[in-house]
């Protein structure tokens, strides 16, 4: 029953929600999100207002459980004077609504504040709104172009994930409820003790200026050394999961374990900063207990010299001790908080440098969608070196005629696979243009220029889901039956029956492994041509998609895919040059240019590099010298 009370609570704040159904709706039409916020405060906001009414409920329950503990703590003293002052028999009838009223808070009034604020933090903000952040943090990295994931490790992005979305809502939960408890129980505190004796008051006042001291003097180096060891961890995390992401490699050549001295530093840097940050808290606490001690003291000396004055009774004494006791707790656990504060806002500002870069390639404002009908592709003059000014692709013009099949060739770095990562605008041009059916693809929406063309890449690896999942990535909606027979055209179905991963899931429901390692290579390219099979894009691009098949499966779906080509643009790269040498026509790369084309036979007959490539093969392979 309990559960499911709670669990009306639990879809107040939406947790994959971005803001509104409106930037939802623009999100589709324009194709890329808004960007986050790139100051740390303004981020802390953005965040939370989008769930400021319970958070607003969470700062008056918070003022309201500081406002019960200074009550509660005053009834002691009240107690006692009633014990002074009535004799057993006459207790009841003396302060019996005193006494209620102290029975009615502590039993309902303390219970329900304290219920309220755990739905609150427990039920309506922790999983929901955690999530939130960390799923638009999420949304906003996929809109980081293919470089940007080049730059850093997989494992060190995901990690800012993670961090910034429980830094974020514990920040704001604590700022909201712990620390606005601890201040409303430290202004009752004053006010009540300061009726009792102004002294009092003015111990308690200097108290908070010694405080507010230590929090501003002390607490930015905790705030340093928590953002500095919130990168160290990521780093370490990164470090970590590119070691296990690549453990077949560690195992093959490297023996004598020397990845570990990389991880180790990584974990040394991090101890090291952890260390410095550890020091910082020890100044903090060990000013805090000095503090707390000579305002313990001195609270205490006032009290009994008025209590020996006549001015305060036993009750008012008890009253004073009670409340300063309990202020030294709340202050000791209020500045393990206060340090959480700054460590969460110093995690905060360290995962805001990552998930807020801006994206450096955008679709433009008015972008449309492209639909291909003919299929031509032209380049214009393309300029682009990866920033380094010369080197890869250099004033390149090439026209590709609507279902022609044309196959790139060059040595090894001629700018093959740079050039169609162009086409899929993977990256930005630096100069020229590139036309698909006339229409620059800097003026359509990214979605719709790749849903337009099907590749199979040299480097194929899956997503760690079923063989059914991989298969219909491109086409999510496809049928099971879609799913079989893409998987038949690409001669895979010979394996995938036999296939079982350790949950006991079979067949196309089995799991594939991180990156698809649980396949060899020849099975995950069968994978990824049944996947651009089931796609059926009016463009193709063929990236060595037959380099990791022996010759008898390369020969078994080689029909497959010559019917797969019909009526479409292919673009074919291949180091078996056997592989292309059919295809309509054959453009030669080298530094970036064109430096031959035509057929197989009329670049045999002119005696040209493609020719040079041809004669040093053995087998259909380029010799490894010529690829130099």
């Amino acid at each position: 029953m309990m559960d499911r009370f709670l669990q009306r609570f639990e879809n107040v704040i939406p947790p994959f929600s971005d803001q509104d159904d409106g930037e939802a709706s623009r999100i589709r039409r324009v194709g890329h999100l808004d960007p986050l916020p790139r100051s740390t405060n303004a981020f802390i906001w953005h965040f939370a207002s989008q769930a400021k009414w319970p958070f607003l409920g969470l700062l008056v329950t918070g003022g309201l459980t500081g406002a019960v503990e200074a009550v509660l703590y005053t009834g002691v003293g009240w107690v006692v004077d009633a014990l002074a002052t009535s004799t057993p028999a006459t207790l009841v009838s003396d302060h019996f609504w005193m006494l209620l009223g102290l029975a009615l808070l502590t039993l309902v009034g303390r219970s329900l504040v304290l219920f309220l604020a755990a739905v609150l933090e427990e039920q309506v903000i922790v999983p929901s709104f955690y999530n939130r952040v960390r799923w638009q943090a999420y949304r906003r990295l996929m809109e980081q172009p293919y470089s940007f994931f080049q730059n850093d490790f997989a494992g060190r992005i995901a990690q800012k994930v993670q961090q910034v979305g429980e830094a974020t809502g514990d920040f704001i939960v604590t700022t909201l409820q712990t620390f606005w408890s601890f201040i409303t129980f430290a202004l009752l505190t004053i006010t009540i003790l300061g009726a009792l004796d102004p002294w009092m008051a003015a111990v308690l006042a200097l108290w908070t200026v010694g405080y507010g001291w230590i929090v501003k003097a002390l607490l930015p180096k905790i705030r340093v050394h928590g953002r500095a060891t919130a990168d160290a961890r990521s780093v370490v995390s990164g470090r970590v999961v590119d070691s296990f992401t690549n453990i077949l490699s560690v195992k093959l050549f490297d023996p004598s374990r020397n990845v570990d001295a990389f991880v180790k530093d990584g974990f040394r840097l991090y101890v090291a900063s952890v260390r410095r940050l550890t020091r910082a808290l020890t100044s903090v606490r060990t000013a805090v207990a000095v503090l707390n001690g000579i305002m313990m003291t001195a609270i205490g000396v006032l009290a009994i010299l008025a209590w020996q004055a006549g001015t305060v009774s036993s009750g008012g004494v008890a009253i004073a001790l009670g409340l300063v006791l309990r202020l030294n707790q709340m202050s000791g656990w209020m500045m393990f908080n206060i340090n959480g504060l700054v460590r969460n806002y110093g995690t905060i500002q360290d995962a805001v440098a990552t998930v807020t870069v801006l994206p450096t390639l955008l679709d433009r404002p008015d972008a449309t969608d492209l639909t291909v009908h003919k299929g031509e592709i032209r380049f214009e003059d393309v300029v682009f070196h990866y920033g380094k000014g010369a080197g890869v692709i250099d004033r390149l013009s090439l026209t590709i005629r609507p279902g022609e099949k044309i196959g790139l060739v060059g040595r090894s770095g001629a700018g093959k696979t740079t050039l169609v990562n162009l086409l899929l605008r993977l990256y930005d041009l630096e100069d020229g243009r590139i036309l698909v059916d006339g229409t620059d693809i800097a003026d359509v929406t990214q979605a719709s220029l790749r849903a337009e063309i099907g590749v199979v890449t040299q480097d194929t690896s899956l997503l760690h889901r079923s063989i059914r999942d991989n298969i219909a990535f491109g086409r999510p909606d496809a049928e099971d039956e879609d799913v079989v027979a893409a998987a038949a055209r690409a001669n895979a179905e010979g394996f995938i029956p036999g296939l079982r991963d350790p949950a006991g899931r079979r067949g196309f429901d089995a799991h594939v492994g991180e990156r698809g390692i649980k396949l060899s290579g020849g099975q995950r390219q069968r994978i990824a041509i049944a996947r651009v099979l089931l796609k059926n894009a009016p463009i193709l691009v063929l990236d060595e998609a037959t380099s990791a098949l022996d010759s008898v499966v390369e020969a078994a779906i080689q029909e497959n895919l010559s019917a797969m080509m019909e009526g479409k643009t292919v673009i074919a790269i291949a180091h078996r040059l056997s592989t292309i040498a059919a295809l309509d026509r054959l453009i030669v790369l080298d530094g970036g240019r064109i430096v031959e084309e035509g057929s197989h036979e009329e670049l045999i007959g002119r005696g040209g590099l493609y020719a040079q490539l041809w004669a040093r093969q053995s087998g259909g392979f380029l010799d490894p010298e010529a690829a130099q």
